[in-house]
C-alpha cells in the first residue's frame, strides 16, 4: 500500500471528493484503485473561517511499484509503513509466581492486559472499587459532597483517565507503534472507531466506563485476575529483590515481578517506596487554577464563521507564556465542552480538574492555567513536593468554606487583585461548588504574579481569554507525579530488583495514551524476564 500525506478537503467534503483526491494526486484511473483507508484526519485552523481537513491516506493500487518509482522523491507518498503490534513473547506454561501490577489505571491496565494476551496469567491488585460502583462513589461525592478517600476520581478502576476528556493523544516518540496497540484495544473494548484516524481523538468518561469493563473482561477471560479494594501496604524486599507484596487485609502474596502502576495520587503508596530503600527522586510538576469560558467563544476565536460545524465541534486550545520571573505558564488540559470536577483523593482537600463527555455539548470551555516548578521550590526529601500539594490543597479547602467547595475567582477581579463577591455571565460548573473570594491567597506569590502575566498575553492570542466574567477555580496541583522512582533500561528499578516503575506515578507518562503505551513497553520487559528466569531455572 502507499501512504499519501497532506492531503487537504473542505470541511463538507463527501467520499467521492476523498476518492478524486487520491486520484488526482497519483494521475491513477479509478480503475487502478483497489481501496482506501484514512489513517490520520486533522484540521487546520490557521486561517479562521478557512478550515479545511488533512488527511493522510493508505491507497491499495495496482500500479503500487510503478507509482512508488515516480514519487521517488516526494516525501507525501510513500511506501505504508507496518504498523502492526507483535508479542515479544508468549508462554503456555504456568509460572510459579505469577507477575504482580499494582493500580489499574490506563498504564496497569494495559500491562495487565499484555501479560495476559502473552499467557502470563497476572494478579492486578486495584485500592480502589470496580469502575461502576467507583463512578456512583465519585458523582455522590460531586453532588453531595460525601467522600470515599478509596474510591473517587483518582482511585479505582481506570484510574484517573476515567474521569477526563478521555484524550487519546501525545508527543510521546513511538517507533514501535505501541500507541496503535493501545487505540485498537480501546476499539475493540468498545471505542469509536473514529479514534484510530480523527486527530486528537477522545473518548469521554461515560463510554470510558464500559470500555474499562470490556479490557476487565478479556484480562480475566485469558487467565488474569483483578482485585478491588485491595491496597498495598508494603513491599517486601530481600537482597535488593522484590520477593512479594502485603495487602492492607494483611494476605501476603510472593512474585518476584511487581509492576508499579499507582497513579501520581498514590502519596502513601511513594512513602512506602521512600520508607523501603527504593530509589526516587523529585521531578517537576506544575500548579495552578482550572479557568471557565463560554465554549461559544473559543469556537469563534479559533474557527471564525466556521464555529459550530458539526465537523469540526467544540474548538479547543494551546497556550505557553514565558514570563518575566522565569517561570513558564501554559494551558493544561483542555477540556472542551466540558466541566471542572472535584478530583481529591484526601480528606480535608480541594483538587480540582477537567473532564468531558464525548459529546463535548458543555456550555464552559476549561482548562489548568498552571505554573511550572521545580524541586528547588520545595527543598527536602525526595517527597518533599508531596507534602507542597497538600499545603496548597488545605489551604484551597479552607477558602472553599472547609465542605469541599472550591474557591473561586472572576478572572477580573483576580487581574485587579480585589475579591469576588458575585459571579457574572459565566456560571462555574465544579461540584460541590464554588465560594468566590481571592484566589491569590491559594498559591505562591510567584506563580501569582506569572498567572497575572500569562493570562493578558493569552487574551492577545485568545480574543476574550481575559474576559472579566471567566471564572478561576482551584486549586489544579495534580499535574503530573511530583517524583520519578527512576529505572534502567530493563525498566526495573535502579536498586529494587524484580520491581518495574511505570506510568505517571512513577514519572514515566502524562495521559491515557501515553500511560498504556508505558504499560505495554513494562509488561514486554517482565515477559522477557519471566521467560529468561525460567529458562536459567530450568
Amino acid at each position: 500500500m502507499l501512504r499519501l500525506s497532506e492531503v487537504k478537503l473542505p470541511l463538507d467534503r463527501t467520499e467521492a471528493d476523498i476518492q478524486s483526491a487520491i486520484l488526482k494526486k497519483l494521475s491513477i484511473a479509478p480503475k487502478d484503485l483497489i481501496g482506501y483507508t484514512i489513517f490520520k484526519r486533522s484540521y487546520d485552523a490557521r486561517k479562521r473561517g478557512a478550515v479545511s481537513f488533512v488527511y493522510i491516506i493508505d491507497v491499495e493500487t495496482t500500479r503500487e511499484q510503478q507509482l512508488l518509482q515516480r514519487f521517488k522523491k516526494d516525501i507525501h507518498v510513500v511506501p505504508t509503513p507496518d504498523t502492526s503490534y507483535r508479542y515479544v513473547t508468549q508462554t503456555a506454561t504456568k509460572i510459579a509466581q505469577r507477575p504482580i501490577v499494582i493500580g489499574c489505571g490506563p498504564c496497569g491496565m494495559f500491562a495487565g492486559l499484555l501479560l495476559a494476551q502473552m499467557g502470563f496469567r497476572p494478579i492486578i491488585l486495584e485500592r480502589g472499587k470496580a469502575v461502576h460502583d467507583r463512578s456512583v462513589d465519585t458523582f455522590g461525592f460531586w453532588s453531595k459532597a460525601k467522600f470515599n478517600p478509596e474510591s473517587n476520581a483518582q482511585f479505582g478502576e481506570g484510574g484517573a483517565g476515567t474521569f477526563s476528556d478521555g484524550k487519546l493523544y501525545s508527543r510521546i516518540k513511538d517507533a514501535q507503534h505501541h500507541g496503535r496497540k493501545v487505540l485498537a484495544e480501546l476499539v475493540s473494548a468498545g471505542a469509536a472507531p473514529e479514534i484510530l484516524y480523527i486527530n486528537k481523538p477522545h473518548i469521554g468518561t461515560y463510554r470510558l466506563v464500559k470500555i474499562v469493563e470490556n479490557i476487565r473482561h478479556t484480562i480475566e477471560s485469558l487467565g488474569g485476575e483483578i482485585r478491588f479494594q485491595s491496597r498495598v501496604e508494603n513491599i517486601q524486599i530481600e537482597d535488593g529483590q522484590v520477593c512479594g507484596v502485603t495487602l492492607a487485609n494483611g494476605e501476603y502474596i510472593p512474585s518476584n515481578h511487581v509492576v508499579l502502576a499507582v497513579g501520581h495520587s498514590a502519596r502513601d503508596t511513594f512513602e512506602m517506596l521512600h520508607h523501603a530503600g527504593v530509589y526516587i527522586e523529585p521531578k517537576p510538576f506544575s500548579i495552578g487554577f482550572r479557568v471557565e469560558h463560554p465554549q461559544t467563544v473559543i469556537d469563534k476565536c479559533r474557527l471564525g464563521s466556521q464555529a459550530g460545524h458539526p465537523m469540526l465541534g467544540a474548538a479547543d486550545y494551546s497556550l505557553v507564556h514565558h514570563c518575566n520571573n522565569g517561570r513558564s505558564v501554559y494551558s493544561f488540559c483542555m477540556c472542551p465542552g466540558g466541566q471542572v470536577v472535584a478530583a481529591t483523593s484526601e480528606v480535608g482537600r480541594v483538587v480540582t480538574n477537567g473532564m468531558s463527555q464525548y459529546e463535548r455539548s458543555g456550555k464552559n470551555a476549561n482548562s489548568g492555567i498552571v505554573v511550572g516548578i521545580t524541586p528547588a521550590d520545595y527543598p527536602g526529601s525526595p517527597i518533599a513536593g508531596i507534602e507542597f500539594q497538600r499545603r496548597l490543597e488545605e489551604k484551597a479547602f479552607e477558602l472553599g468554606g472547609g465542605t469541599y467547595k472550591a474557591p473561586g475567582q472572576l478572572v477580573g477581579d483576580f487581574l485587579a487583585g480585589v475579591p469576588s463577591v458575585q459571579l457574572g455571565s459565566v456560571k462555574p460548573s465544579y461540584k460541590p461548588g464554588v465560594n468566590l473570594g481571592d484566589l491569590s491567597l491559594c498559591l505562591p506569590n510567584y506563580a501569582i504574579e506569572a498567572i497575572r502575566e500569562a493570562i493578558p498575553a493569552f487574551d492577545k492570542q485568545l480574543d476574550g481569554f481575559a474576559m472579566h466574567d471567566a471564572v478561576l477555580t482551584g486549586v489544579e496541583t495534580r499535574t503530573s507525579s511530583p517524583i520519578c522512582i527512576k529505572r534502567g533500561d530493563d525498566y526495573q528499578s535502579l536498586n529494587t530488583k524484580g520491581l518495574y516503575p511505570a506510568g505517571e506515578g512513577a514519572g514515566y507518562a502524562g495521559g491515557i495514551l501515553s500511560a498504556g503505551v508505558d504499560g505495554i513497553k513494562v509488561a514486554e520487559a517482565v515477559a522477557l524476564s519471566i521467560q529468561k528466569n525460567s529458562k536459567c531455572l530450568s
